[in-house]
């Protein structure tokens, strides 16, 4: 199983399954003694590149990681800042995995126009945008806009 990222997918027809296939493999990678619940995510990149992630969890709960947020640090990591697709998997019986808030967060900073692939175990899945996930939403561009002072 690979860890680190791919390259060669197009973006379009197979996109989907192929990203949700490599969610699936980078859940078996997942660390999560706790809760017992795995999560893996695929991140396709502007350039093709593929990054994936799992979750990774913590004796102290607040430091554990989720498979979205692992994939898109390993992507900034390398230099990556623009992302077409991300699929996520889980063990969820009969339903498709979504993603928490901080993740729905951490993806709107990088666009609300890219495409989220939520999966369920059989292979069935749903395909949304950030911006369908976290509407009305705070990003990049808040900060730029003018601001009161205390001298207004």
């Amino acid at each position: 199983m690979s860890t680190g990222p791919d390259s060669g997918l197009a973006p379009g027809k197979g996109q989907a399954a192929e990203l949700i296939r490599r969610s699936k493999e980078a859940k078996g990678f997942a660390y999560c003694p706790y809760s017992k619940f795995r999560v893996g995510a695929a991140l396709l990149t502007s350039a093709g590149k593929v990054f994936t992630g799992c979750n990774v969890e913590n004796a102290s709960s607040n430091l554990g990681i989720c498979a979205e947020r692992a994939a898109i640090q390993k992507a900034v990591s390398e230099g990556h800042l623009n992302f077409e697709a991300i699929a996520i998997a889980s063990d969820l019986k009969d339903q498709f995995i979504f993603p928490c808030g901080a993740c729905r967060q951490v993806m709107r900073e990088f666009g609300t126009d890219w495409v989220v692939y939520l999966s369920a175990p059989d292979g069935t899945y749903k395909e949304m945008t950030v911006e369908n996930l976290l509407p009305m939403s705070f990003g990049p561009d808040d900060l730029k806009k003018s601001k009161v002072t205390e001298d207004n």
